[in-house]
């Protein structure tokens, strides 16, 4: 009989980021096979290279989704409803928050499930036991290196903080860095942060095309 997951499976939705995990012990352990129907949505760059919610950093190649309440490694199967395709996924990350979406798959996930062109999907989540090869997966892997793009540093930090706030309406995360470089207490304007190497690359392109400088820097 299916059972569903009134309490432990809540809405999820695109990313807006709100990453407070739900602490351990609030969170019950869902029931093997207990099922759920909703919206599925995904989401990659710019969250590719940052940190989920449980604290690994976030590929969008691998085959993990977001979900407000569900205990982080418990496995899902989702099937879509309209072309019958499914895949499985393990849950890592807290969202999306936009009423009636109840999971955020990654990028691999939404490829699989041929979604990534629609942007949202109609659904049925399975909770499913651990595949043998996640149940003993070894050591982690060291985290990834983080970047951020640099848009100009100042040696007044009100010029820095105007800069910062005439960038906001294009980069809504610009924000001014205390810092010091060789000695010097400068001001470092980052308009994106906690990237990977190659998002950071092309942003820093794209706004080196309209405002002709942008550095990429190592996550202060």
């Amino acid at each position: 009989m299916t059972v569903a997951l009134a309490a432990a499976l809540a809405g999820c939705a695109k990313k807006s980021r709100a990453n407070v995990p739900a602490p351990v012990s609030a969170t019950p352990a869902p029931a093997i096979g207990a099922t759920e129907t909703g919206i599925a949505s995904w989401y990659g760059v710019p969250y590719h290279g940052r940190r989920a919610a449980d604290g690994e950093i976030y590929d969008m190649e691998q085959f993990t989704a977001a979900h407000r309440t569900l205990a982080f490694n418990t496995w899902v199967e989702v099937t879509d409803l309209d072309n019958g395709k499914q895949v499985d996924v393990r849950i890592t990350d807290r969202g999306p928050f936009v009423d009636g979406r109840i999971i955020d798959l990654s990028l691999a996930a939404a490829r699989t499930l041929d979604m990534v062109g629609p942007g949202t999907a109609r659904v049925r989540l399975k909770i499913i036991p651990a595949p043998a090869f996640a149940r003993d997966p070894g050591p982690k892997p060291a985290p990834a290196e983080l970047y951020a793009v640099q848009a100009g540093a100042f040696s007044d930090r009100d010029r820095a903080e105007a800069f910062a706030d005439s960038l906001r309406d294009l980069y809504k995360d610009a924000s001014v860095v205390d810092s010091v470089i060789r000695g010097e207490r400068v001001w470092r304007v980052l308009i994106a942060r906690s990237l990977a190497i190659e998002d950071a690359n092309r942003l820093a392109a794209k706004v080196r095309d309209s405002m002709g400088e942008a550095l990429v820097v190592r996550e202060p």
